[in-house]
Parts: C-alpha cells; sequence; structure tokens
C-alpha cells in the first residue's frame, strides 16, 4: 500500500485564513494595490494619487483617486458615454474612446484644482513620446500612477489610449513607449528598439477602425450593415472618423467640467400605509413605519392572542 501524506489536517483547516471579499471575487489584487497606496511614514498625509482605467461591455471609465483608512477617495471621474456632449455618439469602448477619456479626466482634474492654465499639455496630437515634467514650470505637476487593476498590460492595449490621453493632456504619469501601438523590440542584442509614432497616431484617431469599415463594406455590405448600425444611424461614414474624433479632442480641451443633471422637481404623495403616488404618473409600494410604540403593542397583542387561543384549547 502506498504511503499518502495528508496535507490539509485539522490543524491546516484551524489556522485557514479566507481572502478579502474582493480578491475572492477577483476583482482585486491586492498584492498590486499595496504597492501602490502604500504612504512613506516620514511624510503623513502624503497622498499617492492613481489613473484608474476600467473598462466595461459598453464603456471606459477613468477615476483620479487616493487611498484612506475609510476607503478610495474619488477627486475626478470621467467615461466614455459622456462622449456624446463632445460629438463622439458611437464607439465608446475603443482606443480613440479611451484616449478621448482620459484626455477628458486629465483637463477636468486639472480644471478643479487651478492647474489648468499652467499645464495645458499637448495640443498637438502626433503620437509622439511627451513627459510634462521635462518642461520648465514653477510648480510640479499633478503627479499619479496607473492603476489598471486585474487587465493584463498586452501590447497595444486599450488601457494604454486612456493613459496617452491623460499625459497629453498635462498629468505626470511615469511611462515608456514600449507597449504603446507602434512599438517594434529590437531584433537583435545591441539593435535599438523602434516606435512608430504615426501608427500610435492613427489608433487616436480612429483609422484602423476606418480601415475595417472600408474592407467590410466591400467585401460584405450586410455585415457592414449590421456591424456599424449605430454608425449609420448617426450619419457617421468612413471619411468622418478623423474629423469627429479631431473635433472632440478640441471641445474637451474648451469645456472638460461635466454637466450637473437637471431636477425633475417630481413630488410625492402617500396614500393609506404602502402606496406611494407620483406626480410624474408612477406608483410606488412603500410600507409606512408605525414606530416603537406600535410594533411592541402590535406584538404583544399577537401573543396575547395566541395565550388565548392556547387557553380555549385547554378548557375543551
Amino acid at each position: 500500500m502506498v504511503f499518502v501524506k495528508l496535507l490539509k489536517n485539522r490543524a491546516y483547516f484551524k489556522r485557514y485564513q479566507v481572502k478579502y471579499r474582493r480578491r475572492r471575487e477577483g476583482k482585486t489584487d491586492y498584492k498590486a494595490r499595496r504597492k501602490m497606496v502604500k504612504q512613506p511614514k516620514y511624510n503623513y498625509n502624503a497622498k499617492k494619487y492613481r489613473l484608474i482605467v476600467r473598462f466595461t461591455n459598453k464603456q471606459c471609465i477613468c477615476q483620479i483617486a487616493y487611498a484612506t483608512i475609510r476607503g478610495d477617495m474619488i477627486i475626478a471621474s470621467a467615461n466614455s458615454s459622456e462622449l456624446d456632449k463632445y460629438g463622439v455618439p458611437v464607439g465608446h469602448k475603443n482606443y480613440a474612446a479611451a484616449y478621448c477619456t482620459g484626455l477628458l479626466v486629465a483637463r477636468r482634474v486639472l480644471k478643479k484644482l487651478g492647474l489648468d492654465e499652467m499645464f495645458k499639455g499637448k495640443d498637438e496630437v502626433d503620437g509622439e513620446d511627451y513627459h510634462i515634467e521635462d518642461e520648465d514650470h514653477d510648480q510640479r505637476p499633478f503627479k499619479c500612477i496607473l492603476d489598471v487593476g486585474i487587465q493584463r498590460t498586452c501590447h497595444g492595449h486599450r488601457m494604454w489610449g486612456a493613459l496617452k490621453g491623460a499625459v497629453d493632456g498635462g498629468l505626470h504619469i511615469p511611462h515608456t513607449n514600449k507597449l504603446f501601438p507602434g512599438y517594434k523590440a529590437a531584433e537583435e542584442k545591441g539593435q535599438e528598439p523602434e516606435y512608430d509614432a504615426e501608427a500610435h497616431k492613427d489608433r487616436i484617431f480612429g483609422l484602423h477602425i476606418k480601415e475595417y469599415m472600408e474592407q467590410m463594406q466591400e467585401e460584405d455590405p450586410t455585415k457592414y450593415e449590421a456591424h456599424f448600425s449605430k454608425f449609420i444611424e448617426n450619419d457617421i461614414d468612413c471619411e468622418k472618423i478623423e474629423d469627429m474624433y479631431t473635433e472632440a479632442h478640441e471641445k474637451i480641451r474648451e469645456n472638460p467640467e461635466r454637466e450637473a443633471a437637471e431636477k425633475k422637481n417630481v413630488t410625492h404623495e402617500r396614500q393609506g400605509n404602502s402606496k406611494v403616488v407620483s406626480s410624474d404618473g408612477t406608483e410606488h409600494a412603500r410600507s409606512k413605519k408605525i414606530g416603537l410604540e406600535k410594533r411592541r403593542a402590535k406584538v404583544a397583542a399577537k401573543i396575547a392572542a395566541a395565550q388565548a387561543k392556547l387557553l380555549e384549547g385547554d378548557d375543551e
């Protein structure tokens, strides 16, 4: 008989510690987060700001945050669904939209802190390597680090579009161009790597989408109409894509502030103890709170009724 060592014995389960909830859900890499939020003890309350970039099935979300003992505090945020008012009604999760979202959150946080006039960033979008700290300023630029969560940092990913947009918008984010579109590593030892800024610029202005639209329109018009139905609804063809993103960059720099939501001025009126009627015609089921004394009296009445029923059973 083969001897098998028992690894998960009683002592193992007694000492087992459950992982954090967000680790169990696969949402947070705590090893990476610990490095990003750790503050030096010799500099009390020195906030470490992070550019948080996340992608959903429909949009790109960018936030500027810092960590406290109570949790993360968001000082500015932007998502690509806001690009509607800047003239980009479709394609809110591609590389070009990620660049616009990064540019928007950068200009928004600098305007909130009163630094937008001092740090204007890069006006001409050419895909070249750019760092705001290389320029001469009386004040140091706003520094933050990139937080990509559990996404794989592969070459040409959309997250680099958001990073490039934030850097061109005037934020100081330490980075290299090794994972940008257009970068080509050295083939042999001793050779220098190549970086094609023009290829990166094409991605920023959505020219890869333009080429794909042209190709599909020629090869399969039926699939083109289904695949780019939202573009067709908004009267956007392959020739208008570059101009659309160029105008969006200009509008974002002109006015990066978020529009306040309009107040609906809806009033609510209670009818009975479990019905609420709103002025917009909708009805809601909301039970009215009766208070502690009435609740206790209700419980006491139930107990008295149960006792009375028991007494009746004993008499019979």
